[in-house]
């Protein structure tokens, strides 16, 4: 793991694995940690009410009662010295917000939904302003062990699935056998959940299915009411964004045969562009355009604006842009325009093609 890199967590697992008990039990252990968790339902996650403070980050009253309401920007404090917040819409922004503090974070622990793929999430960790400060210590599959072993891979496969044709986004080709192996696909470490439930023979038919999915350089652990020692679970340094590329699941094989995918989970795009010397206004003006019109999430970056001494800074989140000039440009400085794009189906040479003709007009 570089240095000074927040590292963090990717719990991942069907509904009813037992994701939401271990993440609570990771909690109850901190001792002193500081742990930030990402949760995309804060529901879902039974906190004991004594870890819960319910306050936003930016309380600015100490003694405020804690109320059991989540606060404006979806974050909590908890009474552990952790932090709490959801994520329904985008990953970026609850990152940023987490970089933003990463002096107050030792560790960020990320609970995906339970139909979520791994892959995608952590490819995401590539992305511009999340790269530089933070890093995938491990992505943690649970099963439920119980269930594998008598074949329905879920305690209750009717609840997953009456979850996913409930949601008209994700793409409802695989199975759920073909889900399981690709939540597996991605593991740095495989967690059986109920293992009390499990004799030797359903313990050695789960093994064996976990076997055909991952390395045997990836550890399988067998736990009971989501009990696990932190050090088992947190400091692996798998770094699995350097590696994620190259796990091949059959999500990316129905998308290459012409699944559609539109969910907030699927691939991203980003690139970055690079200009001369532009007009503030008429960068503004086709920036606003662009995001009016395209798939574009954030966009990040500095302007060189013709007869100004000073670097403008441009920032987009959803419709709205901000700029302004945050320093001088220095003697020794290539005066230049750099703008960082992240979006959903978006093309870095149709982009540049708009922003060279509107800003040469």
């Amino acid at each position: 793991m570089q240095l000074n890199k927040i590292p963090t967590t990717i719990v991942t697992g069907f509904l009813g694995s037992g994701k939401t008990t271990l993440l609570s039990n990771v909690l109850k252990q901190a001792a002193g940690k500081r742990i930030a968790v990402i949760v995309n339902e804060f529901g879902e996650l039974d906190i004991d009410s004594e870890l819960l403070r319910s306050c936003p980050l930016d309380c600015p009253d100490e003694g405020q009662e804690a109320t059991g309401q989540r606060g404006d920007d979806g974050f909590y404090e908890l009474a552990n010295g952790c932090i709490c917040c959801t994520v329904e819409e985008e990953f970026l922004p609850v990152m940023e917000q987490l970089v933003a503090r990463r002096d107050d974070i030792d560790h960020i622990l990320i609970e995906t939904s339970g139909l979520a793929l791994p892959k995608p999430l952590v490819q995401a960790f590539n992305w511009p302003g999340i790269k530089e400060y933070c890093t995938v210590d491990a992505v943690i599959t649970v099963v439920d062990g119980p269930a594998v072993a008598a074949g329905r891979f879920a305690h209750d496969e009717d609840k997953v699935q009456a979850q996913r044709q409930a949601d008209e986004s994700l793409d409802h080709d695989p199975s759920l056998q073909e889900l399981l192996d690709d939540q597996l696909s991605a593991a740095d470490l495989v967690v059986v959940s109920k293992n009390d439930l499990l004799n030797d023979e359903e313990r050695a038919r789960v093994q064996d299915i976990i076997s055909h999915e991952v390395p045997n350089t990836v550890k399988t652990v067998y736990i009971e009411n989501g009990e696990a020692a932190l050090d088992m679970l947190l400091g692996i340094d798998a770094a699995t964004e350097s590696r994620i590329d190259e796990v091949h699941n059959h999500h990316d094989h129905h998308h290459a045969h012409g699944a559609h995918h539109d969910h907030a989970h699927d691939h991203f795009d980003s690139f970055v562009i690079t200009l001369g010397e532009v007009q503030s206004d008429l960068l503004q003006e086709t920036l606003t355009q662009l995001v009016e019109e395209h798939n574009i999430f954030r966009i990040k970056g500095f302007a060189a604006v013709h007869g100004k001494p000073m670097r403008q800074v441009f920032q987009a989140v959803g419709t709205r842009l901000d700029r302004y000039f945050d320093r001088l440009w220095q003697p020794e400085e290539v005066r230049k325009t750099q703008l960082v794009f992240i979006g959903k189906g978006i093309s870095k040479e149709q982009v540049e093609n708009i922003l060279h003709d509107a800003l040469s007009a």
